[in-house]
């Protein structure tokens, strides 16, 4: 609650000061007139979960003035230390990244963008040593707390699905990234205390970049498996590919729990068809909103590094119709 709160009177905030610049005059300039960000959005162009971060990033520079340049890294950590030393020799206004490689690994480019005068924040995976460090020069943290989310996840799902120890359940997952990971390991945490006998899956860079590569994982998976009750997916764009990962299997809907992450329009109508039961949302659109907004509102008046958690709660059958037009539009 104190999280949501806290989102909530930053929220508000931000919509009060663009719309006191707004409404002030046409004398006065975009708030964001002649700042320069460079932005990775993480993954693939096009990708289902990273798109939604543009959308909003785009909405954000669009509102602000901004001019706001989009890479992406396909969900590669080394991909995004290469981005990000690009956008440093660019010297921009302002850098925002997923922080995938985690703190050690961006620690020595990160400083060097600083030194630069370049403002840096982060979004969707922590680096919490560099939020320490950097915080009062504006680097932020827009998303949400991994251990959580999968623990929730995880212990909302073993109430919906009825499944009782000895059962079986496959978790697919990216357990080697330092912050990222940590969902998995909570999910993976919490049903093996309920006594679920728990296969888990390592999501390969490959799949991380394509999705429909995942196909043959889980018609294999699947067929080896006949007695599994449960997948819980941890990643976006693979939660969106799921209806056509079952029907590839031979699965009907609601013949296996599903529980994943992030909407999409895909991904809403799994859930609208049955085969997807439940959904944590991270509302990505806000990461690339209020990342570009911090990154204008830090140049223009030195405010320092916002920690917003913007974890969305939990979508299904019962609530979709209310959020399905607005996933259909790339929004949530």
């Amino acid at each position: 609650m104190k999280s949501q709160t806290a989102f909530f009177l930053a929220a508000m905030a931000l919509v009060a000061l663009i719309a006191t610049t707004a409404s002030a005059g046409k004398e006065l300039s975009p708030l964001g007139q002649n700042t320069t960000i460079w932005f990775d959005t993480g993954g693939p162009v096009g990708g289902p979960y990273n798109t939604i971060v543009q959308n909003g990033a785009m909405q954000a520079a669009s509102d602000m003035g901004a001019d706001v340049t989009y890479l992406y890294s396909d969900w590669n950590p080394e991909k995004v230390i290469e981005n990000f030393k690009k956008g440093v020799a660019a010297k921009p206004d302002g850098i925002v990244l997923m922080g995938l490689p985690g703190d050690d690994s961006l620690a020595p480019f990160i400083d060097e963008a600083f030194a630069k005068g370049i403002i840096v924040t982060c979004v969707d995976s922590g680096l919490p040593k560099t939020l320490k460090k950097f915080k009062a020069k504006g680097f932020g943290f827009i998303g949400t707390d991994y251990d959580l989310m999968g623990r929730v996840l995880a212990e909302e799902s073993l109430k919906r699905s009825g499944l009782a120890s000895g059962d079986r359940a496959m978790i697919w997952g990216l357990k080697r990234l330092e912050d990222r990971g940590k969902r998995a390991r909570a999910m993976i945490r919490t049903l093996e205390t309920a006594g679920i006998i728990v296969d888990y899956i390592e999501i390969s860079p490959e799949v991380d970049k394509d999705s429909a590569m995942g196909v043959p994982i889980i018609t294999g998976y699947l067929a080896s498996h006949p007695d599994c009750k449960m997948m819980l997916i941890d990643h976006g764009a693979l939660t969106s590919q799921t209806e056509n990962f079952l029907r590839a299997a031979g699965v009907a809907a609601d013949d296996i729990f599903v529980g994943g992450f992030s909407l999409s329009p895909a991904t809403a109508t799994a859930i609208e068809n049955g085969y997807v039961d439940l959904v944590s949302e991270m509302q990505p659109y806000l990461l690339g909103y209020l990342s570009v907004a911090q990154i204008v509102l830090t140049k223009k008046y030195g405010f320092t590094g916002l920690e917003i958690d913007t974890g969305g709660g939990l979508v299904h059958k019962d609530n979709i119709a209310l959020v399905a037009p607005l996933a259909k539009k790339g929004i949530r």
